[in-house]
C-alpha cells in the first residue's frame, strides 16, 4: 500500500508485513502438516500465479453456500486448532473474537429457523461449515489464504515475506441482536452504533447531503464481486451463490428471500440505479463535519481498520488522523435512523469502501464488509510482481 498524495493508505512499515506474514506461514505450515491424504487437496490449492487457482481464490461469498476448501468440521479437534490459530495471524484480538462469535451464531439462527432449514445438507446452519483453504505453499515468494463461511469471508495474500493485503473482509451476524441471560448480544454493534450517532448528529442541511435514498436498499451493494467499479449496482441473492441449486425447493427459496427482501425495500430499478457504487464517492464529506463527527467518522472507519492485525490497524489509524485525508472521506446513509429499522450506511474515499445493512428478518441480519477499490485481493501488488517474475 503505497501513498500516492490521493487518500490512499500509506507506506506499512515492513517490519509489521514481515512479522505477520512469519506468523501465518508458521501456522498455515503447521495446519496443513497435520492432514491426511483425503484432506490435503481439499485444503492446499495452486498458487495464485496459477490462472485457475487465481479464479479460485477471487470467488468469495458470505452466503451459506460451499467456500472451496476445509471445512471444520471436517478436521480433527487437534487440526481444528490449528485451523484457527491461522485464523487468528489475519486479525486483531478484538476481530478474532468477533469472527468466531459470528460462527457460533450459527447454533442461534438453526433455533430461530426453527431448525427447518437445509441448504441440501443435513445441518443447513452449522458452525463447523467454515472453510480453510491455502493457495500455494506456505512461504514461497506469493501464496494466500482464506477462510470463508456463512457471513464470513477472510482473504490474505502474502508476498516476498510481506503480507500485502486482507481484504474483502466481511463479518455479518444473523440475529444481529440476541437476547442473553441477563444481557444482549450484538457482535456488530460497534459498527452499527457509531454509524448511526453519526448520522443523528448531523443537521437537516448535512443530513441531507449524506443521504443516499429515503429507504434502506436490502443487501450491500458491492455485493461479492472480486473488484468493485463505478456504477456497480446491488447483486441480488440468486447470484452470491456457487451456482444454483439442483433442488426446486432450494431454488424456489432463494427466490423468495430475494422476493421478500425487494418487497420490504420497495427498491424499482431506478432505485438500484440511485444506490450505486460511485467513483467519486457520494454523501457528506469528512470535510463538511463538525470536530465531534469527525471524532465519529474516524472510530467508524477503525471500527473496520481494526479487525486487520494491530500493527496495520495502528498504519490505518495513523493514516486516519490526518484532517488533511479525513476531508476526503466521504459518508453516506440510506433508510431509518431509528434504532431497530432498516438501514444502509456507506464510508468510502480514493481507496476505501467500507458498507453496512442491516435490513432482513425485520432490521436483525446484519452485513459489514470493508474492501479496497484499488487492490482487494492484492491484485495490484501481485500484477507488479508478475511483471517482475516474467522478466526473471
Amino acid at each position: 500500500m503505497r501513498g500516492d498524495g490521493s487518500g490512499s493508505v500509506p507506506d506499512i512499515p515492513a517490519a509489521g508485513r514481515e512479522k505477520a506474514a512469519t506468523a501465518m506461514t508458521e501456522a498455515a505450515t503447521a495446519w496443513l502438516g497435520s492432514l491426511n491424504g483425503r484432506q490435503l487437496p481439499l485444503a492446499a490449492y495452486d498458487s495464485p500465479l496459477h490462472p485457475d487457482a487465481e479464479a479460485e481464490r477471487l470467488r468469495w461469498f458470505y452466503t451459506p453456500t460451499e467456500h472451496g476448501g476445509l471445512a471444520i468440521r471436517d478436521q480433527s479437534a487437534r487440526q481444528q486448532s490449528l485451523a484457527m490459530q491461522l485464523v487468528a495471524t489475519g486479525l486483531s484480538v478484538a476481530g478474532y473474537a468477533t469472527v468466531t462469535t459470528v460462527m457460533g451464531l450459527e447454533n442461534a439462527l438453526d433455533q430461530l429457523e426453527g431448525w427447518t432449514v437445509h441448504w441440501g445438507r443435513q445441518r443447513g446452519r452449522d458452525p463447523g461449515l467454515y472453510w480453510l483453504r491455502v493457495f500455494g505453499r506456505p512461504g514461497d515468494r506469493i501464496w494466500a489464504w482464506r477462510l470463508g463461511g456463512h457471513h464470513i469471508s477472510l482473504n490474505n495474500l502474502v508476498v516476498a515475506g510481506r503480507l500485502m493485503s486482507t481484504t474483502p473482509c466481511f463479518i455479518g451476524a444473523d440475529p444481529a441482536t440476541t437476547e442473553l441471560l441477563g444481557g444482549t448480544l450484538r457482535p456488530l454493534q460497534g459498527p452499527e452504533d457509531t454509524a448511526r450517532q453519526l448520522a443523528r448528529s448531523l443537521d437537516a442541511g448535512r443530513f441531507g447531503r449524506a443521504l443516499l435514498h429515503p429507504s434502506a436498499v436490502s443487501d450491500i451493494v458491492s455485493g461479492n464481486r472480486p473488484r468493485v467499479e463505478h456504477g456497480d449496482t446491488m447483486m441480488h441473492m440468486q447470484d452470491l451463490w456457487r451456482g444454483r441449486f439442483d433442488d426446486p425447493d432450494l431454488d424456489r427459496l432463494v427466490n423468495d428471500i430475494d422476493r421478500r427482501a425487494e418487497a420490504g425495500s420497495g427498491y424499482t430499478a431506478d432505485d438500484h440505479t440511485r444506490m450505486a457504487i460511485t467513483i467519486p464517492p457520494r454523501g457528506i464529506s469528512g470535510r463538511g463535519l463538525n470536530k465531534e463527527q469527525r471524532h465519529l467518522l474516524r472510530r467508524l472507519v477503525a471500527l473496520y481498520t481494526g479487525r486487520a492485525p494491530e500493527f496495520l490497524a495502528d498504519a490505518y489509524d495513523a493514516h486516519y488522523a490526518s484532517d488533511t485525508v479525513l476531508d476526503g472521506v466521504h459518508f453516506g446513509w440510506a433508510g431509518s435512523t431509528d434504532a431497530g429499522e432498516p438501514h444502509y450506511y456507506r464510508v468510502q474515499d480514493p481507496r476505501i469502501l467500507i458498507e453496512y445493512d442491516n435490513t432482513q428478518r425485520h432490521a436483525n441480519h446484519a452485513h459489514s464488509v470493508w474492501r479496497d477499490l484499488t487492490s482487494d485481493f492484492g491484485l495490484d501488488v501481485l500484477a507488479e510482481h508478475r511483471t517482475d517474475i516474467a522478466h526473471e
